[in-house]
Protein backbone atom coordinates (compact mmCIF):
# COMPACT_ATOMS: atom_id res chain seq x y z
CA UNK A 1 0.00 0.00 0.00
CA UNK A 2 1.09 3.57 -0.72
CA UNK A 3 -0.20 6.27 1.63
CA UNK A 4 0.07 10.03 1.21
CA UNK A 5 -0.26 12.42 4.15
CA UNK A 6 -1.25 15.99 3.18
CA UNK A 7 -0.40 18.56 5.85
CA UNK A 8 0.17 22.34 5.94
CA UNK A 9 3.62 22.06 7.52
CA UNK A 10 6.03 19.49 8.88
CA UNK A 11 7.68 22.03 11.18
CA UNK A 12 7.89 20.29 14.59
CA UNK A 13 7.25 23.64 16.28
CA UNK A 14 3.79 23.74 14.70
CA UNK A 15 2.39 21.17 17.11
CA UNK A 16 0.74 17.77 17.24
CA UNK A 17 -0.34 16.61 13.75
CA UNK A 18 3.16 16.28 12.32
CA UNK A 19 4.33 14.41 15.40
CA UNK A 20 1.53 11.92 14.85
CA UNK A 21 2.59 11.47 11.22
CA UNK A 22 6.17 10.86 12.31
CA UNK A 23 5.15 8.36 14.98
CA UNK A 24 3.03 6.35 12.54
CA UNK A 25 5.71 6.14 9.86
CA UNK A 26 7.70 3.27 11.36
CA UNK A 27 4.84 0.92 12.36
CA UNK A 28 3.20 1.50 8.98
CA UNK A 29 6.46 0.77 7.19
CA UNK A 30 6.83 -2.43 9.22
CA UNK A 31 3.44 -3.45 7.81
CA UNK A 32 4.58 -2.87 4.24
CA UNK A 33 3.12 0.61 3.75
CA UNK A 34 5.08 3.18 1.72
CA UNK A 35 4.47 6.58 3.31
CA UNK A 36 4.98 9.99 1.64
CA UNK A 37 4.17 13.47 2.93
CA UNK A 38 2.97 16.46 0.90
CA UNK A 39 3.28 19.83 2.65
CA UNK A 40 3.23 23.56 2.01
CA UNK A 41 6.72 24.26 3.37
CA UNK A 42 9.61 25.64 1.38
CA UNK A 43 11.86 22.88 0.06
CA UNK A 44 14.93 24.55 1.58
CA UNK A 45 13.48 24.84 5.10
CA UNK A 46 15.91 23.25 7.60
CA UNK A 47 13.26 20.93 9.03
CA UNK A 48 12.42 19.73 5.51
CA UNK A 49 16.04 19.08 4.56
CA UNK A 50 16.62 17.28 7.84
CA UNK A 51 13.44 15.21 7.82
CA UNK A 52 13.67 11.42 7.94
CA UNK A 53 10.41 11.19 5.98
CA UNK A 54 9.81 11.17 2.22
CA UNK A 55 8.58 14.76 1.78
CA UNK A 56 7.24 16.69 -1.20
CA UNK A 57 7.58 20.31 -0.06
CA UNK A 58 5.59 22.54 -2.41
CA UNK A 59 5.78 25.91 -0.71
CA UNK A 60 6.20 28.40 0.56
CA UNK A 61 2.52 29.23 0.61
CA UNK A 62 1.55 32.80 -0.12
CA UNK A 63 -1.07 33.47 2.59
CA UNK A 64 -1.87 32.54 6.18
CA UNK A 65 -4.57 30.28 4.79
CA UNK A 66 -1.84 28.44 2.93
CA UNK A 67 -3.16 29.06 -0.58
CA UNK A 68 -0.86 27.09 -2.84
CA UNK A 69 -1.66 26.44 -6.53
CA UNK A 70 1.45 24.23 -6.78
CA UNK A 71 0.02 21.86 -4.18
CA UNK A 72 -3.30 21.62 -6.03
CA UNK A 73 -1.55 20.93 -9.33
CA UNK A 74 0.78 18.37 -7.74
CA UNK A 75 -2.12 16.52 -6.11
CA UNK A 76 -4.05 16.40 -9.38
CA UNK A 77 -1.02 14.89 -11.08
CA UNK A 78 0.25 12.51 -8.41
CA UNK A 79 -2.62 11.54 -6.07
CA UNK A 80 -3.43 8.64 -8.39
CA UNK A 81 -0.07 7.09 -7.49
CA UNK A 82 -1.40 6.28 -4.01
CA UNK A 83 -3.89 3.82 -2.56
CA UNK A 84 -5.20 6.36 -0.04
CA UNK A 85 -4.69 9.98 0.98
CA UNK A 86 -4.89 11.18 4.58
CA UNK A 87 -5.58 14.88 5.16
CA UNK A 88 -4.09 16.09 8.45
CA UNK A 89 -6.31 18.80 9.95
CA UNK A 90 -8.68 21.47 8.65
CA UNK A 91 -8.94 25.23 8.05
CA UNK A 92 -6.01 25.39 5.65
CA UNK A 93 -5.85 25.17 1.87
CA UNK A 94 -4.27 21.70 1.93
CA UNK A 95 -7.65 20.17 2.88
CA UNK A 96 -9.60 21.94 0.14
CA UNK A 97 -6.84 21.21 -2.38
CA UNK A 98 -7.15 17.49 -1.65
CA UNK A 99 -10.93 17.62 -1.98
CA UNK A 100 -10.73 19.44 -5.33
CA UNK A 101 -7.90 17.31 -6.71
CA UNK A 102 -9.57 13.99 -5.85
CA UNK A 103 -13.12 14.89 -6.87
CA UNK A 104 -14.26 12.07 -9.15
CA UNK A 105 -11.00 10.17 -8.66
CA UNK A 106 -10.81 6.52 -7.65
CA UNK A 107 -8.36 7.24 -4.83
CA UNK A 108 -10.17 7.62 -1.47
CA UNK A 109 -9.20 10.33 0.94
CA UNK A 110 -9.72 10.47 4.69
CA UNK A 111 -9.56 13.45 7.06
CA UNK A 112 -8.01 13.40 10.52
CA UNK A 113 -9.60 16.40 12.26
CA UNK A 114 -7.11 16.54 15.16
CA UNK A 115 -9.64 18.25 17.44
CA UNK A 116 -10.10 21.22 15.11
CA UNK A 117 -13.91 20.96 15.25
CA UNK A 118 -14.03 21.33 19.02
CA UNK A 119 -16.69 23.90 20.07
CA UNK A 120 -14.22 25.48 22.52
CA UNK A 121 -12.77 27.49 19.65
CA UNK A 122 -16.23 28.92 18.90
CA UNK A 123 -16.66 30.02 22.50
CA UNK A 124 -13.13 31.37 22.93
CA UNK A 125 -12.79 33.11 19.54
CA UNK A 126 -16.28 34.16 18.40
CA UNK A 127 -14.99 36.48 15.67
CA UNK A 128 -12.73 33.78 14.26
CA UNK A 129 -15.69 31.43 14.38
CA UNK A 130 -17.62 33.74 12.06
CA UNK A 131 -14.74 33.57 9.57
CA UNK A 132 -14.49 29.80 9.98
CA UNK A 133 -18.23 29.47 9.40
CA UNK A 134 -17.69 31.01 5.97
CA UNK A 135 -14.76 28.67 5.31
CA UNK A 136 -16.99 25.81 6.46
CA UNK A 137 -19.80 26.56 4.04
CA UNK A 138 -17.48 27.21 1.10
CA UNK A 139 -14.85 24.57 1.74
CA UNK A 140 -14.40 22.41 4.80
CA UNK A 141 -17.98 21.14 4.96
CA UNK A 142 -17.47 19.72 1.48
CA UNK A 143 -14.03 18.40 2.41
CA UNK A 144 -15.62 16.29 5.15
CA UNK A 145 -18.75 15.35 3.25
CA UNK A 146 -16.82 13.98 0.27
CA UNK A 147 -14.23 12.15 2.38
CA UNK A 148 -14.36 8.37 2.56
CA UNK A 149 -14.04 8.75 6.32
CA UNK A 150 -13.53 11.46 8.94
CA UNK A 151 -11.23 10.21 11.68
CA UNK A 152 -11.57 11.04 15.38
CA UNK A 153 -9.22 10.00 18.15
CA UNK A 154 -11.91 9.04 20.67
CA UNK A 155 -15.63 9.06 21.37
CA UNK A 156 -15.40 12.35 23.29
CA UNK A 157 -13.95 14.17 20.29
CA UNK A 158 -16.53 12.69 17.94
CA UNK A 159 -19.46 13.83 20.08
CA UNK A 160 -18.06 17.32 20.67
CA UNK A 161 -17.33 17.85 16.98
CA UNK A 162 -20.95 17.35 15.93
CA UNK A 163 -22.11 20.65 17.40
CA UNK A 164 -19.40 23.00 16.16
CA UNK A 165 -20.76 23.92 12.69
CA UNK A 166 -23.88 23.55 10.60
CA UNK A 167 -24.58 21.74 8.37
CA UNK A 168 -22.66 18.65 9.45
CA UNK A 169 -22.71 15.46 7.41
CA UNK A 170 -19.86 12.98 7.17
CA UNK A 171 -18.81 9.37 7.64
CA UNK A 172 -17.41 9.24 11.17
CA UNK A 173 -14.67 6.83 12.18
CA UNK A 174 -13.13 6.44 15.62
CA UNK A 175 -9.53 5.69 14.73
CA UNK A 176 -7.72 6.10 18.02
CA UNK A 177 -4.34 7.76 18.29
CA UNK A 178 -1.02 6.85 19.79
CA UNK A 179 2.69 7.36 20.08
CA UNK A 180 5.73 5.12 20.14
CA UNK A 181 6.95 3.39 23.27
CA UNK A 182 9.37 5.89 24.90
CA UNK A 183 13.03 5.00 25.54
CA UNK A 184 13.36 2.96 28.71
CA UNK A 185 16.80 4.08 29.95
CA UNK A 186 15.24 6.14 32.71
CA UNK A 187 18.32 6.62 34.91
CA UNK A 188 20.67 7.65 32.09
CA UNK A 189 18.13 9.94 30.43
CA UNK A 190 17.32 11.59 33.74
CA UNK A 191 21.02 12.36 34.18
CA UNK A 192 21.18 13.87 30.68
CA UNK A 193 18.37 16.27 31.52
CA UNK A 194 19.70 17.17 34.97
CA UNK A 195 23.17 17.76 33.55
CA UNK A 196 21.63 20.43 31.32
CA UNK A 197 19.60 21.89 34.20
CA UNK A 198 21.61 21.13 37.36
CA UNK A 199 19.54 23.46 39.55
CA UNK A 200 16.71 20.92 39.27
CA UNK A 201 18.60 18.14 41.05
CA UNK A 202 16.78 16.90 44.16
CA UNK A 203 13.64 18.83 43.19
CA UNK A 204 10.13 17.39 42.95
CA UNK A 205 9.40 18.37 39.37
CA UNK A 206 5.90 19.23 38.16
CA UNK A 207 6.36 19.12 34.38
CA UNK A 208 4.54 20.82 31.54
CA UNK A 209 5.98 19.87 28.15
CA UNK A 210 4.58 21.08 24.86
CA UNK A 211 3.78 24.21 22.91
CA UNK A 212 3.18 26.97 25.47
CA UNK A 213 -0.02 28.63 24.30
CA UNK A 214 -2.94 30.29 26.08
CA UNK A 215 -5.09 27.28 25.13
CA UNK A 216 -2.88 25.04 27.26
CA UNK A 217 -3.83 26.72 30.54
CA UNK A 218 -0.28 27.49 31.64
CA UNK A 219 -1.55 30.50 33.60
CA UNK A 220 -3.82 28.15 35.56
CA UNK A 221 -0.85 25.89 36.21
CA UNK A 222 1.28 28.73 37.57
CA UNK A 223 -1.53 29.88 39.86
CA UNK A 224 -2.36 26.36 41.02
CA UNK A 225 1.31 25.69 41.66
CA UNK A 226 1.36 28.80 43.83
CA UNK A 227 -1.54 27.33 45.82
CA UNK A 228 0.39 24.14 46.69
CA UNK A 229 4.02 25.30 46.65
CA UNK A 230 4.01 25.77 50.41
CA UNK A 231 3.47 22.04 50.94
CA UNK A 232 7.11 21.26 50.14
CA UNK A 233 9.96 23.67 49.31
CA UNK A 234 11.34 21.06 46.87
CA UNK A 235 8.34 21.37 44.55
CA UNK A 236 9.46 22.97 41.28
CA UNK A 237 7.51 23.82 38.13
CA UNK A 238 9.21 23.16 34.78
CA UNK A 239 7.69 24.70 31.65
CA UNK A 240 9.29 23.05 28.63
CA UNK A 241 8.39 24.10 25.11
CA UNK A 242 8.38 26.91 22.56
CA UNK A 243 6.66 30.12 23.65
CA UNK A 244 6.28 33.62 22.22
CA UNK A 245 7.95 36.44 24.13
CA UNK A 246 4.71 38.22 25.09
CA UNK A 247 3.14 35.16 26.71
CA UNK A 248 6.35 34.21 28.49
CA UNK A 249 6.67 37.70 29.95
CA UNK A 250 3.07 37.55 31.18
CA UNK A 251 3.58 34.15 32.81
CA UNK A 252 6.87 35.26 34.38
CA UNK A 253 5.13 38.27 35.91
CA UNK A 254 2.39 36.00 37.21
CA UNK A 255 4.93 33.66 38.84
CA UNK A 256 6.82 36.60 40.33
CA UNK A 257 3.62 38.05 41.79
CA UNK A 258 3.29 34.82 43.81
CA UNK A 259 6.94 34.87 44.86
CA UNK A 260 7.76 31.87 42.66
CA UNK A 261 10.36 33.39 40.35
CA UNK A 262 13.03 30.96 41.59
CA UNK A 263 10.75 27.92 41.54
CA UNK A 264 9.78 28.03 37.87
CA UNK A 265 12.23 26.92 35.17
CA UNK A 266 11.86 27.63 31.45
CA UNK A 267 13.79 25.13 29.35
CA UNK A 268 12.71 26.15 25.86
CA UNK A 269 11.83 23.44 23.36
CA UNK A 270 13.34 20.08 24.28
CA UNK A 271 14.03 17.21 21.90
CA UNK A 272 15.80 13.89 21.87
CA UNK A 273 17.38 12.66 25.08
CA UNK A 274 16.77 15.92 26.93
CA UNK A 275 13.04 15.64 26.27
CA UNK A 276 12.85 12.04 27.47
CA UNK A 277 15.07 12.92 30.40
CA UNK A 278 12.62 15.64 31.43
CA UNK A 279 9.81 13.08 31.62
CA UNK A 280 11.92 10.66 33.63
CA UNK A 281 13.05 13.42 36.00
CA UNK A 282 9.46 14.52 36.65
CA UNK A 283 7.33 13.35 39.53
CA UNK A 284 4.11 14.26 37.74
CA UNK A 285 3.01 15.74 34.40
CA UNK A 286 0.40 18.50 34.29
CA UNK A 287 -1.73 19.77 31.38
CA UNK A 288 -4.71 21.93 32.47
CA UNK A 289 -5.67 22.63 28.87
CA UNK A 290 -8.85 24.47 27.86
CA UNK A 291 -9.04 22.21 24.80
CA UNK A 292 -6.94 19.22 23.88
CA UNK A 293 -7.92 16.60 21.40
CA UNK A 294 -5.41 13.95 22.43
CA UNK A 295 -2.21 15.31 23.87
CA UNK A 296 0.80 13.42 22.55
CA UNK A 297 2.79 14.68 25.53
CA UNK A 298 0.20 13.15 27.87
CA UNK A 299 0.65 9.75 26.21
CA UNK A 300 4.45 10.12 26.27
CA UNK A 301 4.35 10.87 29.99
CA UNK A 302 2.22 7.78 30.63
CA UNK A 303 4.63 5.69 28.56
CA UNK A 304 7.47 6.88 30.80
CA UNK A 305 5.48 5.86 33.87
CA UNK A 306 4.71 9.44 34.88
CA UNK A 307 1.17 9.99 36.22
CA UNK A 308 -0.71 12.88 34.66
CA UNK A 309 -2.87 15.68 36.03
CA UNK A 310 -5.12 17.00 33.28
CA UNK A 311 -8.27 19.02 32.75
CA UNK A 312 -11.53 17.43 31.73
CA UNK A 313 -11.14 19.29 28.43
CA UNK A 314 -8.43 16.84 27.38
CA UNK A 315 -10.54 14.38 25.43
CA UNK A 316 -8.84 11.24 26.77
CA UNK A 317 -9.32 12.15 30.43
CA UNK A 318 -11.98 9.50 31.06
CA UNK A 319 -9.70 6.67 29.97
CA UNK A 320 -6.84 7.95 32.12
CA UNK A 321 -8.94 8.37 35.25
CA UNK A 322 -10.59 4.97 34.72
CA UNK A 323 -7.14 3.35 34.60
CA UNK A 324 -5.95 5.11 37.76
CA UNK A 325 -3.12 6.75 35.81
CA UNK A 326 -3.85 10.30 36.92
CA UNK A 327 -6.40 12.84 38.07
CA UNK A 328 -8.65 15.19 36.09
CA UNK A 329 -10.48 18.37 37.03
CA UNK A 330 -12.06 21.49 35.60
CA UNK A 331 -9.96 23.81 33.43
CA UNK A 332 -9.88 26.39 36.20
CA UNK A 333 -7.42 27.41 38.88
CA UNK A 334 -9.48 25.56 41.48
CA UNK A 335 -9.69 22.43 39.32
CA UNK A 336 -5.95 22.40 38.66
CA UNK A 337 -5.17 23.03 42.32
CA UNK A 338 -7.44 20.15 43.32
CA UNK A 339 -5.54 17.79 41.00
CA UNK A 340 -2.19 18.84 42.48
CA UNK A 341 -3.54 18.44 46.00
CA UNK A 342 -4.86 14.96 45.20
CA UNK A 343 -1.43 14.06 43.92
CA UNK A 344 0.34 15.36 47.02
CA UNK A 345 -2.08 13.59 49.37
CA UNK A 346 -1.59 10.26 47.57
CA UNK A 347 1.87 9.92 49.11
CA UNK A 348 4.76 7.64 48.08
CA UNK A 349 2.72 4.43 48.02
CA UNK A 350 0.01 6.02 45.89
CA UNK A 351 2.60 7.53 43.58
CA UNK A 352 4.28 4.17 43.03
CA UNK A 353 0.95 2.51 42.26
CA UNK A 354 0.01 5.25 39.79
CA UNK A 355 3.36 4.98 38.01
CA UNK A 356 2.66 1.33 37.32
CA UNK A 357 -0.89 2.11 36.22
CA UNK A 358 0.39 4.89 33.94
CA UNK A 359 2.55 2.42 31.99
CA UNK A 360 -0.31 -0.08 31.82
CA UNK A 361 -2.67 2.63 30.53
CA UNK A 362 -0.21 3.58 27.79
CA UNK A 363 0.35 0.01 26.63
CA UNK A 364 -3.36 -0.77 26.58
CA UNK A 365 -4.69 2.39 24.96
CA UNK A 366 -2.10 4.69 23.40
CA UNK A 367 0.77 2.65 21.96
CA UNK A 368 1.23 3.51 18.28
CA UNK A 369 1.36 -0.08 17.01
CA UNK A 370 -2.33 -0.45 17.83
CA UNK A 371 -3.06 2.88 16.13
CA UNK A 372 -1.25 1.80 12.96
CA UNK A 373 -3.17 -1.47 12.76
CA UNK A 374 -6.50 0.28 13.29
CA UNK A 375 -5.63 2.86 10.60
CA UNK A 376 -4.84 0.14 8.07
CA UNK A 377 -8.18 -1.54 8.78
CA UNK A 378 -9.93 1.78 8.13
CA UNK A 379 -7.99 2.59 4.96
CA UNK A 380 -8.67 -0.90 3.67
CA UNK A 381 -12.39 -0.62 4.34
CA UNK A 382 -12.34 -3.18 7.16
CA UNK A 383 -13.30 -2.73 10.79
CA UNK A 384 -15.20 0.49 10.22
CA UNK A 385 -18.66 -0.62 11.26
CA UNK A 386 -17.87 -0.45 14.96
CA UNK A 387 -15.38 1.88 16.56
CA UNK A 388 -13.62 1.32 19.89
CA UNK A 389 -16.55 3.02 21.64
CA UNK A 390 -18.83 0.23 20.50
CA UNK A 391 -21.45 2.10 18.48
CA UNK A 392 -21.64 2.82 14.78
CA UNK A 393 -18.51 4.77 14.06
CA UNK A 394 -18.89 5.08 10.32
CA UNK A 395 -21.93 6.53 8.67
CA UNK A 396 -23.64 9.80 7.75
CA UNK A 397 -24.63 11.75 10.84
CA UNK A 398 -26.97 14.74 10.85
CA UNK A 399 -26.03 17.86 12.74
CA UNK A 400 -26.85 17.87 16.42
CA UNK A 401 -27.25 14.10 16.80
CA UNK A 402 -26.01 13.13 20.27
Amino acid sequence: MKLLHVIPSIDPASGGPIEGVRQLRRPLSERGVEVDVCCGDAADAPFVRGSEMSVFALGPSSTKYGFNPRMLAWLRTHAGDYDAVLVEGLWQFHALATCLALRGAKVPYFVFTHGMLDPWFRERYPLKHIKKSLYWLLGDYWVLRQAQGVLFTCEEERRRSRNAFWPYHCREVIAGYGTAQPPSEAVRLRHVFLAAFPALRDQRIVLFLGRIHEKKGCDLLVEAFADVAGADPRLHLVLAGPVDAVLRERLERLAASHGLGQRVTWTGMLSGEQKWGAYHAAEVFCLPSHQENFGVAVAEALGCGVPVLISDQVNIWREIVADGAGFAGADTRAGTTACLQQWLVAGPAGHARMRTQAKDCFRRRFEVQQTAQRLLEILGGRGVEDGPAGDAALGPTPAGTP
